[in-house]
């Protein structure tokens, strides 16, 4: 082994605890970076081969009713390589043991042809027999909530019909990869459930015999979407028509999307924050070496090593905690992501999801971390490369020693000598000051974040489930219904208030910009089901114009007073421009809301609904329950206390294990950034230390110099970690804000006081490491000169 690198080994040894805790902070960085890009390569590589292996289509549209003869049209279509047409509804399903009724999706199954699209993965059991028309295929993810297998009978409401169903098939779709219900941003896997069953059988229970209502499209190779979309709503348009809309829309396939984003901004915004908090730290450290190992650097050169030999020395000071960052870091990223991935189970269903190291982000990390690390400490060893041997030999010329501030101000008696030897130390060095103080608030910042997305969920689930959706219950209806369908409702069991709603699918347009979404027409001074403002105020519903979610009004780039086209996808689908009056504050999916009878004027159609927000008296909920089991015209039941639930067991937990490993990692970085400063400053200092307890300083006043030093950059660091930590936690709750989901940035004192509360303890912990070293210091190999 050559000599330099054994005198590498040696200098590291004797300061494995500085390296250790630069490599710490560096390792989180990389866990973080490796964890993200590794599950984002699991997901894409999953659902990539999902996709192909069972034919996911691309383009997709619903309809009122057209006859099957139209398919062969629709695949003569330019671009289109195959097409699907099917019969999909919805029913109700009477659950023992629940009283909450349930409901899902039911979609038909080719019987006279091959499926072409949008296979089945049959996880237990078989397809549906021909001629039976009792039997289903049901989702693994409902049939594990109710422990449901082959062989097993469902009772359920078939368009107003009951009808007892045989489960004969436990089976997974990558249509439903994040299986909700219609509308819902949230999987509710005990209460809805997706069916399938033989095409003929379904048609004939939906009066659809020989016609179907809802046809999916793969693209040929090269082709473009959109000409297919447009030919698909024109072609289609006599027959009800919805808009035809691609896989960017698709509501479980932008969910996978929308969690894909999110990690790919996560696996980008802390690793920078960590890594550049471990340049700094890396450079700090090989500074206070090569400034320490002068004369050593001098005798190196005296004996022929090349200034090229001495500067890649030290760059390998910054290659150790490389390396022990990126091993402890890779193993770390490897261990959290199969955690995270178990966590993912409950949101989607594929039919094998595992974690997959992505070998790429090992190479990317240690191309960073060893980029940054060489970036920060470049100029200190460019300083030890042009150190010339005879410069070397002599010791630094003395500092400038000159009263400090608070000695010109006169009012040094009201400091102990330690404190004033102190002010002059920092004084003296503000470089050194500045650059300490910055890492510290760098430390002091990034417990902030996790606190923020904690106090975030807790904001949410209150502003959106006790502020704006105060209703206990929301009834749909499968059709439109009449002022009979609503004073029905009213007459409910227990109801206490209903407020009736219309919603219409729309195609919102502003410029080149659009986006599909329903318009829900509500009364005036609703008090259930409620657009807010940023301080949960209600806003009142226009008599002329929009309320519009915030979220949409950025997708769109309008703001209040701009003009939306409007082009209605229901009834005589009319189009019209509607100003926007105001934007809606809301944190799950977005909204338009506009006065109900605005828009049946614009629907031209008379007192219908499509629904009720309903409260109920808790006292009569059960028999509340019983009863809407029994209106065969209601499609979907949305529980309030349920949706909570489910926000809590899903998207909060998974925020809270982020929240928990951010919290973690600050932890770390704070004390490895204190536990560093200090020892830094003791190596520089030491013998000034010494000098100190030779004329008679106690031990307990000779920490309190140096202790007193970094009290006084702590103290200071404390306000700017804090703002510096508040912005951190805007552009990660910024980078996590998707159509589908938004978190509040919500900063609370508690969150300030846990921030201040780590940095002060990782502070007293690193304190009393160096007070017991400063207690130990051989007074006689320091003292000794180095002239």
């Amino acid at each position: 082994m050559k000599a330099l690198d054994l005198k590498l080994i040696r200098d590291a040894s004797r300061m494995k605890g500085q390296i250790l805790a630069v490599g710490l902070v560096m390792a989180c960085g990389l866990a973080m970076m490796i964890m993200a890009r590794s599950l984002i390569y699991s997901l894409e590589s999953t659902r990539t081969a999902y996709y192909a292996s069972n034919r996911f289509a691309d383009v997709f549209c619903s309809l009122k009713r057209a006859p099957n003869s139209l398919r062969q049209r629709l695949a003569e279509i330019p671009g289109v390589a195959s097409v699907e047409t099917r019969v999909e509804g919805s029913l109700r399903i009477d659950l023992p043991g629940l009283a909450e009724p349930a409901d899902g999706s039911i979609i038909s199954l080719p019987e006279d042809r091959p499926q072409l699209l949008n296979h089945i993965f049959l996880r237990l059991g078989r397809f549906p027999e021909p001629g039976k028309a009792d039997e289903v295929v049901l989702s693994e993810a409902f049939a594990k909530a109710h422990g449901f297998k082959p062989g097993d009978k469902l009772d359920v409401i078939l368009r107003g019909a009951r009808e007892r169903l045989t489960i004969v098939g436990i089976g997974l779709s990558p249509e439903y990869v994040f299986e909700a219900r219609p509308g819902q941003v949230l999987p509710d896997n005990k209460r809805f459930g997706v069916f399938w069953m033989n095409e003929r059988d379904l048609a004939t229970a939906y009066d659809l015999d020989g016609a179907f209502n809802n046809v999916v499209v793969s693209l040929a190779p090269g082709a473009s979407a959109a000409p297919v979309m447009a030919e698909l709503d024109r072609l289609l348009e006599p027959y009800g028509g919805l808009i035809a809309y691609d896989r960017s829309d698709h509501a479980s396939a932008k969910q996978l999307d929308d969690e894909i984003e999110i990690l790919n901004g996560l696996s980008i915004a802390f690793p920078i924050v960590f890594l550049s908090i471990a340049t700094f730290m890396t450079s700090a450290v090989l500074a206070r070496v090569i400034h320490l190992q002068r004369e050593q650097i001098a005798q190196l050169k005296a004996f022929g090593y090349s200034s090229r030999q001495v500067g890649g020395h030290y760059l390998k000071f910054a290659l150790i905690i490389v390396g022990i960052g990126l091993v402890i870091g890779g193993f770390g990223g490897v261990w959290l992501g199969g955690n995270v991935v178990q966590m993912y189970h409950k949101f989607f269903q594929f039919p094998s999801l595992t974690f997959h190291l992505d070998i790429s982000a090992l190479g990317w990390a240690f191309a960073i971390s060893t980029g940054a690390s060489l970036l920060g400490v470049s100029g200190t060893v460019r300083q030890a490369m042009k150190l010339p041997p005879a410069e070397a030999m002599r010791p630094e010329p003395p500092a400038e020693f000159k009263p400090s501030l608070i000695e010109r101000l006169g009012i040094q008696q009201w400091f102990s000598p330690s404190m004033r030897m102190a002010f002059r130390n920092i004084e003296r060095r503000p470089w050194q000051a500045f650059f300490t103080t910055m890492g510290l608030a760098l430390a002091t910042g990034i417990p902030i974040v996790p606190g923020a997305l904690r106090d975030g969920v807790e904001y949410l689930l209150d502003f959106q489930w006790s502020q704006a959706q105060r209703q206990d219950i929301t009834l749909s209806l499968i059709e439109p219904g009449s002022p009979s369908a609503f004073y029905e409702i009213q007459r409910l069991p227990g109801v206490i208030l209903a407020e009736e709603f219309r919603s219409v699918p729309a195609r919102f347009r502003a410029g080149h910009r659009s986006h599909r979404l329903a318009i829900t027409g509500v009364p005036g001074g609703t008090d259930l089901n409620r657009a807010l403002d940023p301080h949960a105020n209600p806003l009142p519903i226009p008599s002329d114009g929009l309320l519009i979610s915030k979220k949409l009004a950025e997708m769109l780039a309008v703001e209040p007073g701009d003009t939306l086209q409007i082009e209605v996808q229901e009834g005589k689908r009319p189009k019209a421009n509607i100003k926007v009056q105001g934007l809606i504050t809301d944190y799950a999916g977005l909204s338009a809301y506009m006065d109900i009878a605005v828009l049946r004027r614009l629907m031209q159609e008379g007192p219908s609904i499509s629904g009720a927000h309903i409260a109920v008296d808790r006292q009569h909920w059960n028999e509340f329950l019983e009863r809407v089991k029994e209106i065969p015209r209601i499609a979907n039941i949305g529980i309030t206390t349920a949706l909570k639930e489910s926000f809590r067991k899903t998207t909060a937990e998974s925020i809270n294990v982020v929240q928990g490993i951010y919290f973690s990692f600050s932890v770390i970085v704070a004390f490895g950034v204190v536990y560093n400063s200090a020892r830094i400053s003791l190596s520089e200092r030491g013998r000034d230390l010494a000098t100190l307890r030779v004329v008679g300083f106690t031990n307990r006043e000779v920490a309190g110099v140096m202790i007193g030093e970094l009290t006084m950059l702590t103290l200071a660091a404390l306000p700017i970690g804090l703002w510096i930590g508040g912005h951190l936690a805007n552009s990660i709750v910024k980078a996590a804000s998707t159509e589908t989901a938004r978190l509040p940035l919500i900063l609370t004192h508690q969150t300030y006081a846990t921030a201040i509360l780590i940095v002060l303890v990782s502070s007293g912990v690193s304190f009393a490491i160096v007070g017991r070293r400063i207690r130990n210091l051989d007074l006689l190999s320091v003292l000794k000169a180095r002239d």
